[in-house]
């Protein structure tokens, strides 16, 4: 199948795959579209080195390329054709392409890059090719950053690349905050992690002296917002990435205050609150502290997010007599339940996009990530374990991140990402035990 083909199959596939709807386009071909229960055939791509354009330039070079081919396969949307495979290389990012070479191993994309140093400063350029077709996708791009931030530079490129071919937003340029765990079951401790969204460059934001739990990126990527115990009660603080200063978001003597999330404007923080027994939901005007009360109810009301345009929160609730979802105006007032499958619902995210909503199920002694419409219609499991939970979604809304736990005295928690398609099931590394993550937007 031809070049363009493939790659507009790929971009049709994800289209099917998402229930978006497809733009007609004009046909060059017989049309083959690789999907087989959700499964797309991935579309094999080449990666030669990048040419280093001065002497500082060659091992970075050399790392730029192996981390974009490195985000492209981990989506399983494409195949990396082996440098040994290769018939001709690439030695000049200027030279002509010979397309007949690449087209002999199959490869229906091209990438090629050049590198140049110069003190701290890195600048990087690419082009992709459309291999059978002989054209270059696009114009080539250049992207400028320091020689320590050599990863983000790769992930913009591999974000470019992803994005005219599959025709959405990238989200390789990203990071997750996340608790890191360490020690026993019975004495684990716990501390603020942040890191590329490959579990590269972890930096810890907090000691582990004390719990902490549900941190969540503000809409800028520049704060956090988490729960800690320190005090001995449950309360809000809200943490600057950079400065890595922090202060706490008060709330009145005797209650307490958790599961904190940011507005899309990230002025307002939406989070439940405990007093006499009763659990409802908030909002707070961060500049102010002033606050305003959303439910009232006799029922345990906590996990609240907000819609992308700020208009709805979902949450959870027990006010049907089982852990059920429901989505209410932001500003208050009746709540619609939108979950109606057996077993208990929890943890709901609304989608970057505002199609779906990510939720966790218990069900039959299992733990499932799920995702729904928003009105709860096309509710689709995509995990079954020992214990999933915690979904938070990338920036593009395609992929979900989420906690596992393993099963026995001993069992840890780690990171795990899922297409929403249920496909392309990975885990996530990091150094230690890891749980509650949070997903930033792309980095500017």
């Amino acid at each position: 199948m031809s070049s363009w083909i493939g790659i507009r199959a790929l971009a049709l596939g994800l289209a099917m795959l998402a229930g978006m709807a497809v733009p007609a386009m004009a046909q060059q071909g017989p049309l083959r579209i690789e999907i087989t229960e959700g499964v797309i055939e991935p579309l094999p791509f080449a990666v030669p080195s990048f040419q280093p354009e001065s002497g500082e330039a060659g091992q970075l070079a050399s790392d730029l390329a192996r981390v974009v081919a490195e985000d492209l396969t981990g989506t399983g949307l494409f195949r990396q054709i082996p440098a040994s495979a290769f018939i001709s290389t690439v030695s000049d990012f200027n030279a002509p392409v010979q397309y007949a070479d690449w087209k002999a191993i199959n490869a229906q994309a091209l990438i090629t890059g050049a590198v140049n140093v110069q003190g701290n400063t890195l600048d990087v350029k690419f082009r992709l090719y459309d291999v059978f077709s002989g054209a270059e996708l696009g114009n080539g791009l250049q992207f400028t950053g320091t020689v320590d931030g050599w990863r983000r530079m790769a992930h913009k490129v591999a974000d470019a690349v992803y994005s005219r071919i599959t025709g959405e937003g990238g989200y390789f340029d990203s990071r997750v905050v996340f608790v890191s765990e360490t020690g026993p079951k019975d004495d684990r401790k716990k501390r603020l992690a942040v890191m590329d969204y490959d579990g590269a460059n972890i930096q810890y934001l907090t000691d582990s002296g004390s719990i902490v739990l549900a941190p969540r990126f503000s809409p800028t990527g520049d704060r956090v917002l988490y729960t800690s115990y320190e005090s001995g009660f449950p309360r809000i603080y809200v943490l600057d990435i950079n400065s890595v200063s922090r202060r706490v978001l008060e709330s009145a003597e005797g209650t307490m205050s958790f599961a904190p999330r940011f507005s899309p404007t990230g002025q307002t923080v939406v989070y439940s609150l405990t007093q006499g027994g009763n659990t409802d939901i908030y909002t707070m005007d961060i500049a102010s502290g002033q606050s305003v009360r959303l439910t009232n109810t006799p029922a345990i009301e906590t996990a609240p997010s907000f819609s992308p345009d700020g208009s709805q929160i979902v949450f959870e609730s027990d006010r049907s007599g089982s852990q059920q979802l429901y989505v209410m105006p932001a500003t208050g007032g009746e709540a619609t339940r939108i979950s109606f499958g057996e077993g208990r619902y929890g943890t709901p995210v609304w989608s970057p996009r505002g199609d779906l909503i990510a939720f966790t199920k218990q069900n039959k002694g299992r733990f499932h990530i799920g995702v729904m419409r928003t009105d709860g219609s096309e509710e689709r499991l995509l995990t079954a374990s020992f214990l999933d939970e915690g979904p938070t979604w990338a920036p593009n809304g395609r992929v979900i991140m989420f906690a596992r736990e393993t099963q026995g005295a001993g069992g840890s928690s780690s990171l795990y990402s899922v297409d929403i398609s249920g496909r392309n099931l990975r885990p996530v590394r990091t150094p230690d035990g890891a749980s509650d993550p949070s997903w930033s937007p792309l980095q500017k």
